[in-house]
């Protein structure tokens, strides 16, 4: 008789299959990421689309790319704000802006740059203390629909007293609103804030370096790779750093299990900020 498997090992193989599709056929790949995370994600966009299974899904997917940025916005996360942990931001202010002012020129890397909160905070930071023309900011993101909004710099006005909050929390040497525009229940970000700004597609999962970074900001990203992912996006940063350059993480992540942490010094240890090792 043929064994019949119990639904949860039905799902597994269905979500295995699934990510293997998006892999060879989209060249997404996601079959790295944390097993709780990415199950969890796809539960809520197979619910949510309405399929009864995973393999439903993927047949959907694999017939009509139209549904791949649907898929999209789930298997990325893209819940952010800006000045996002503001003691962090003062940190770079205070301790790390110091060493960056002593480059004639500087590359800024916001890995996984969501919906531009991330991104727009430094450069008004960087803006602030005097450091932005000689900066180049490149803000990156697997997600084409995340990277036009952060590309319009158009955020929701219900958003903004906690981002001004935020702002001011940081260390803030300006009123937030002197970077926007309000109108018809939007904020618009001043233009000139993307003048310095390349926005593009890369992956730390099958993408190389592209330039030399005096400063990477990936936060609350690696926590949603597994354990070998988030190697190689920690080796991805090392040899994309200046020699002393510096790597901000998110407030639950830490190199201290990485196969790489002995390339790092701890250099503002509550903040997760990282310089490189100049050997």
């Amino acid at each position: 008789m043929t064994e019949i498997q119990p639904a949860e090992k039905v799902e597994d193989i269905e979500i295995r299959l699934l990510l293997e599709a998006l892999y060879i056929t989209y060249h997404y790949d996601f079959r790295n990421y944390s097993i709780a995370s990415i199950k969890r994600r796809l539960r809520q966009a197979r619910e949510q689309m309405g399929f009864a299974n995973f393999s439903a899904l993927q047949e959907r997917v694999m017939h009509e790319p139209d549904m791949l940025p649907r898929l999209l916005r789930y298997l990325t996360v893209q819940v952010s704000e800006m000045f996002r942990d503001p003691s962090y931001f003062r940190a770079l202010r205070e301790k790390v802006v110091p060493h960056l002012r002593t480059y004639p020129s500087l590359k800024v890397w916001v890995a996984g740059c969501s919906g531009g909160e991330e991104l727009y905070s430094l450069v008004i930071l960087f803006r602030e203390e005097g450091l932005e023309e000689r900066t180049i900011f490149y803000a990156t993101d697997i997600n084409q629909e995340a990277l036009h909004v952060a590309e319009s710099g158009i955020f929701a006005l219900d958003r903004v007293r906690l981002f001004t909050e935020n702002h001011r929390n940081s260390g803030g040497k300006s009123s937030l609103s002197d970077y926007y525009q309000a109108a018809y229940g939007r904020v618009s970000f001043d233009k000139t804030l993307r003048r310095n700004v390349v926005f593009s597609d890369h992956s730390l999962v099958t993408d190389a370096v592209f330039a030399e970074m005096h400063l990477i900001s990936c936060r609350n990203v690696l926590i949603y790779f597994n354990r070998s992912l988030q190697d190689r996006a920690v080796g991805l940063f090392k040899d994309s750093l200046v020699r002393k350059g510096f790597l901000g993480l998110g407030a639950k992540e830490s190199l201290r299990f990485s196969r790489y942490a002995g390339a790092f010094d701890e250099f503002v240890r509550e903040e997760k900020i990282y310089q490189k090792r100049g050997a």
